[in-house]
């Protein structure tokens, strides 16, 4: 795996949940078809909301219903040029259960966002953005966003970061 012992690491503090939609969308214009995100934080740290921010981008549909895939597990949205597939991993006791859920089908040439990716083990490419969001201590609306890239995601992200700054 190239550069994944090196990630590309870019911290973003939003200072309210439109900051954070607009990173979201800064985030779907980085990813395609094919790539993995895995959006990680504590219940409530808005990872459903930064996923929502990103497939309604991604589908060009601003009032698109996404709803959290918690009890679903895996919800799937077209776009014109792939498939994106929104997964929620908490409810999963052991990775293997990924394969009855038709894993492999249903991510193939997807773009794919994964809640609670820790759950899949090693089932997971090891080529992709894992994204933080964390709440700082008193502020509720406040949210660190911390986009680490591996391997080809590295050089996208010192790309995006580069544009930003």
């Amino acid at each position: 795996m190239s550069g994944a012992a090196e990630p590309m690491v870019w911290r973003i503090e939003a200072a309210d949940e439109t900051g954070t939609r607009d990173v979201a969308e800064q985030v779907a214009d980085l990813v395609g078809a094919g790539d993995l995100v895995t959006l990680s934080g504590d219940l409530g740290a808005g990872k459903t909301a930064f996923a929502r921010a990103l497939i309604r981008k991604a589908t060009g549909d601003s009032e698109l219903d996404v709803p959290s895939p918690t009890f679903t597990l895996m919800q799937v949205y077209e776009t014109e040029k792939f498939p994106i597939v929104h997964a929620d991993l908490y409810r999963i006791a052991n990775p293997s259960e990924l394969t009855e859920l038709g894993w492999d089908e249903a991510t193939d040439s997807a773009l794919v966002l994964v809640e609670w990716a820790e759950r899949a083990g090693g089932a997971l490419p090891t080529e992709r953005v894992d994204l933080r969001l964390t709440i700082p201590p008193g502020a509720d609306d406040k949210r660190i966003i911390e986009l680490s890239g591996f391997g080809a995601f590295a050089t996208r992200i010192a790309r995006a970061r580069g544009a930003t700054e």
